[in-house]
Order: structure tokens, then sequence, then C-alpha cells
């Protein structure tokens, strides 16, 4: 690094209402939401306050006042830093896992009460075997995934349930996917296991408190025993038989993070239709594109989920901790990256409109800060399988169906879409 680009990363601190204002309109609101498991509640409090939308105003204005470069947080006992650019999300995303490791003392704290081998968290001597492996079971870079076929039948038959006239809410949705998921993840014997989804959930949810609640072990336990004896089974045409074939003694853990990692894509999936049932020319082109059968990579569709997850961040914070003394702070400094700044800058031209196209004719490439699955080498392992069961539900359902919005927040092409966006009580209705 030159000295000109030590400089333009070299931190500036923040006065104590900066830090403040960051706390309350940042870190709170997020927090309040849950990180590991969404607080309907919290998030329907958030959807009418639309608490996003103050946050990325606070953080223009920092990074107008700062010139862009990272802000040091004046919080006791700890060096915090906040990006405030996209050259620095990128420079951070591209230094996984030395010297920025995905691996932070509030990641350990929270995953480790349903995960604590879990390759995210995991120290640098077991996450190469433990990335290996999940990239061997998951298979990014590849838009179909070697189970593809099997994955569709399996998503056509569960979103058969859902093809109605009766109006579509996020609870009927939700049913539907957690069926899909364990098919996919665990195989059809699992279909129906909703004890075990429903162990897991109720671990995130401690999880969202982090080191403020206890561990519950038994309850850990009881929720590994009945995930192994399903990955045991390695039902063929899941991905427990592919798990089967490798040699990974964590695999539990891993397969409890996808489990977590796939009800935010049950998120982005729902938010995705509802955007689509409210944009009548992107519905009708995705609609065209759902015609083929089979396997397909969905192009149109995939772009679709990466807008809403780039309108919606399904991970507002990205959090990274250096391993050792950067430019940054010393080893132990915490990178907090908030997605929904980069995400909805306002001087991005389609800031707060649907707009997928970018995705496709390489506007989203030119730009590092638009990190919908992160980036780098920690970037989500799942993302093309995740985007495949998504674009592959969305087609089942619109095949033949027009859906549009039956209640929640406006969103309409004709306004800005709203920075906050409660899925919980969306209502989607077939078009008349």
């Amino acid at each position: 690094m030159t000295s000109t680009q030590e400089n333009r990363t070299r931190p500036e601190t923040a006065s104590v209402a900066e830090t403040l204002r960051v706390a309350v309109e940042v870190a709170l609101p997020t927090l309040a939401g849950g990180v590991i498991k969404r607080r309907p509640a919290a998030m329907a409090v958030a959807g009418k306050l639309q608490f996003d939308r103050p946050a990325v105003r606070l953080l223009r204005r920092l990074r107008d006042r700062h010139y862009g470069r990272p802000l040091r947080l004046r919080v006791p006992g700890r060096t915090v830093e906040l990006a405030l650019s996209g050259a620095d999300v990128k420079r951070v995303l591209a230094g996984a896992p030395t010297p920025f490791s995905p691996s932070t003392v509030e990641k350990r704290a929270a995953l480790g009460h349903f995960q604590p081998h879990g390759v995210l968290i995991s120290d640098p001597a077991d996450r190469p075997a433990r990335r290996a492996f999940t990239e061997a079971v998951l298979q990014p870079g590849r838009p179909l995934h070697e189970l593809a076929a099997p994955f569709a039948q399996a998503v056509a038959e569960e979103a058969a349930a859902l093809r109605s006239d009766a109006t579509l809410d996020w609870d009927t949705f939700n049913v539907v996917w957690w069926r899909l998921v364990r098919r996919v993840v665990l195989g059809s014997a699992a279909r129906d296991d909703t004890t075990l989804t429903d162990q897991l959930e109720r671990l995130r949810l401690d999880a969202n408190w982090a080191y403020l609640h206890p561990k519950r072990r038994q309850l850990r336990e009881e929720f590994r025993h009945r995930l192994t004896q399903h990955l045991d089974r390695a039902e063929p045409g899941s991905l427990a038989a592919v798990i089967a074939a490798e040699d990974e003694a964590t695999a539990p853990d891993q397969v409890a993070h996808w489990l977590f990692a796939f009800d935010a894509a049950g998120m982005a999936t729902f938010r995705t239709l509802a955007l689509l049932a409210s944009h009548p020319a992107e519905q009708e082109r995705a609609r065209e594109e759902s015609e083929s059968t089979g396997p397909a990579q969905l192009s149109f569709l995939r772009a679709c989920v990466l807008e809403a997850v780039r309108l919606w961040p399904t991970t507002p914070m990205i959090l990274r901790e250096t391993t050792e003394e950067t430019s940054w702070g010393p080893a132990g400094t915490t990178v907090l990256i908030f997605t929904p700044f980069f995400h909805r800058d306002p001087d991005l031209p389609y800031a707060d409109r649907f707009e997928p196209d970018l995705w496709l004719d390489g506007r989203a490439a030119e730009n590092p800060a638009l990190v919908p699955f992160s980036a780098g080498p920690a970037i989500c392992p799942g993302r093309d399988l995740v985007q495949f069961c998504a674009s592959t539900m969305l087609a089942e359902l619109l095949r033949d169906h027009r859906f549009e919005q039956a209640s929640g927040p406006v969103l309409s092409p004709e306004r800005p879409l709203p920075a906050t966006l409660d899925n919980f009580h969306l209502k989607l209705k077939p078009a008349g």
C-alpha cells in the first residue's frame, strides 16, 4: 500500500455525539430487529418508522464530513471502525480470513448457541478444511447444482400448495418454504420435521442476545442429535447424500448454518414476489422466463432476487475482526460495514427503485459496495444454491398466476421504495 492509500484508509475519530448517533440510529434498530432470528413485532415497528432511512442519511453525512475515511467510534474497551467508502468495503472483504477475519467476538458469542464449530467462526487452523467441505457440498460457482433436477422437482411439488386463489401471506409461504428447505438439505423424510426447525428457531432467538443469554446446551444437543439422524440417512437427491461422501466431523454445525441461511433466503424470495407483484412490467418479464420447464438458470429471476437483497439486505451488518495490526488499528479491531448505507446510497441513481437489470448489465459488478451475499474469500458459499431455489420457486408461482399486493407498504415504480420492509405483514393476492 502506498503512503497516499495509507492516509486515505487511516481512520478519523468520531466525536462522542457521532458515536451515540451511530449507536442509536444504526446499531440499536438492527439489533432490535434480530440479527440471527428476526423478531416480527420489532420488524413491524421498524417498517412503520422506516428505521433504515435515518441510518442511511446519518452515514452519508459522516462520510462527507470525514472524507470517506474509516471512522473510529468511541466504544469503551474496544476498537471499532465504521467503513464509509466502497473502496474500503472491497479491501476489507477481500482481506479474509487475514487480516480481516469473519470470526468476530460478536459472531462467536451469537453463533456459538447453535453451531459452535461453524466455518464462519472457525479459527485459522480449522477454517480451510471446513470451508472446503462447505464448498464441496454447496458447489458455489455452479449456477446449477449437481442435484438441480431433484431440487427443482421438490420446488414444483411444494409450490403447488401456494398456487390458489387465496391471499398469500408470510405465514403460509414460510410453512411451504421450510418444507422445501428440509427436503433440499435433508431429504423428503425430513419434510414435516417441524420439531427440528422449531428447536433451531429457539436456539437462534437465544443467539440474538449473543453473550447476554446463557447457552441451552441440552436443547443444542437434542437439536444436533435429531439433525444427525437425518444426515445419517443420506437420502438420495438431498444435500445429505453429498455430505455422506465427505469426511467432516463438524458437518452438523455446518448444516445448522445452512438452515439458518435458508431462513433469510425465504424472506428474500417473498420480498421478491412482492416487488414483482407491484411492478407489472417486471412481473410479465419474469412470467415469460418462467415458461421454461425443469431445472434452469433463470437469469432475470435471479437478478430480481439479488435486487430484493440489495434493497433490503438480509445481513445488514457485516463484521470483520483484524488478526494483526493494520491501518485500521491494533489486532482485534472490529470493522463494521452497514450494508443498507452502501446499497441505498442516495448518490446511486437506482438507490430506491427496483432495477434488476443492474445485475445483468454490469453496473452492479462495477460497484464493490453492493454485496448481497458478502464478497471476497468469505463470500456466502451457498449463494448459487439459494438463488436457484428462490428463482425456481418464483418461476413456479408465476407460471400460472399474476400477483398484486393486498397489504403492506406501497411498493410502486412511481415512488421511492421503503427503506425498511417488514415481510411478516405483507400480503399478496392473485391479480384479477
